[in-house]
């Protein structure tokens, strides 16, 4: 018993020492990682634009939702019903009403120059007042998609309204059976750019994380640094996870404060849950990701060929990630190959729960923990991979 007491109180010793040297060996490869980063103006640039005004302008300048429609009026009835529902379509929602004959139709919107055209029948008045079916005729320029879709429905609404208001102010029956009342939760305005921008932000974090560690596999093959690394004695996955790390830092950074001062504070919009939940579960992400890049970076042989093959796959990540289109709108199947092969889409069910609706850890364990899960395998795969490439082992 005491020899095997004193076999284990010098193990102790040995793993305490090891691991500190492990450890020594991280945090001076983090520092050489972060100095080359510090040391490439083009990278630290391409991080910083992505993370401020790309964000800004995407959000503040691409709204989703409609303004300055054009519209048309062909009003064949001229009565104050017609007059009543063109005077409704008001900015800045729609632009000045244009008063079209029947012959200028094609032409405007052949031109390009109206979007949609109202066209009210004669007799629409009378017809409304004596209680027959009456119909209001609405053209649409569907090649403008986002307008034709939105456009269509505000006009729809505002007719309808209008009508109602008209049949009230005639003492009308007007058959309606039941009240739709509508609130929205969490954007009550519906303010695309509270959407936008963090959106942005996500994709943003996939995107600088694969190219940030990629990249510096990638430069320091061709530049013939990584031979310096192999005569050192290091390992390969200390080499690999104080990539990893410093790339991961910056990107924690940076997405941390553009939420805080770009998002937050320049766009005004509310973050709702907690920063410091999001920045760990980033971190989760970030360790998925950038064992991607890594991997990508072992294929390729050049920054070409690296940009090259890193295009697809960050196309095919963020298209798939449920972050601009829904998952429930993909092929069961579909959904279920893509959240078992990629994180991408439990990062975006983690950051818009955590960042538009405010859920704390009990509610998004679950994307955590397939974050934890899948950032594990891709990081042993790399550094499989890794190993094999780079060390020839």
């Amino acid at each position: 018993m005491t020899q095997i007491a004193g076999a284990a109180s010098a193990v102790t010793p040995l793993f305490r020492s090891r691991f500190s040297t492990h450890a020594g060996n991280v945090v001076r490869l983090v520092i050489k990682e972060l100095r080359s980063i510090r040391a490439d103006p083009v990278m630290l640039f391409l991080v910083i634009y992505a993370f401020s005004l790309a964000i800004y302008m995407v959000s503040s300048n691409v709204p989703m939702e409609a303004r300055d429609l054009t519209v048309g009026v062909v009003d064949e009835d001229r009565s104050d019903l017609s007059r009543q529902i063109a005077s409704a379509l008001r900015p800045p929602l729609f632009k000045q009403v244009v008063s079209l004959a029947p012959a200028e139709v094609d032409a405007a919107m052949n031109s390009g120059r109206i979007v949609f055209v109202l066209d009210f029948p004669p007799q629409l008045q009378m017809d409304l007042l004596s209680g027959r079916p009456a119909a209001v005729q609405l053209e649409v320029d569907a090649t403008a998609m986002t307008q034709a879709g939105n456009g269509a429905v505000y006009i729809q609404s505002i007719i309808a309204q209008e009508v109602a208001k008209f049949a009230a102010g005639r003492d009308l029956p007007i058959s309606a059976p039941m009240q739709v009342v509508m609130r929205a939760k969490f954007n009550p305005n519906l303010e695309s750019s509270w959407f936008t921008s963090v959106t942005q932000v996500i994709n943003n974090i996939t995107l600088l994380t694969v190219i940030l560690t990629g990249a510096a596999l990638i430069r320091e093959r061709e530049q013939g640094t990584v031979e310096h690394l192999l005569v050192m004695p290091l390992l390969p996955i200390e080499i690999m996870l104080a990539k990893v790390a410093a790339n991961g830092l910056v990107i924690l950074v940076a997405a941390g404060l553009s939420l805080v001062l770009v998002v937050e504070w320049w766009l005004g919009v509310p973050i709702a849950g907690s920063l410091a939940l999001f920045l760990v579960g980033t971190g989760l992400y970030a360790l998925a990701v950038a064992a991607l890049g890594i991997l990508l970076g072992t294929i390729a042989s050049s920054m070409g060929q690296f940009g090259l093959l890193a295009i697809p796959v960050l196309l095919l990540m963020q298209l798939l990630s449920g972050s601009s289109t829904p998952m429930e709108s993909m092929p069961v199947w579909l959904q279920y190959v893509v959240q078992i092969v990629s994180p991408t889409p439990h990062f975006v069910a983690f950051a818009q729960g955590v960042l538009y609706r405010g859920a704390d850890l009990t509610i998004v364990w679950p994307p955590l923990l397939a974050l934890a899960a899948l950032g594990s395998v891709y990081f042993t795969v790399a550094l499989a991979r890794f190993r094999n490439v780079i060390f020839g082992d």
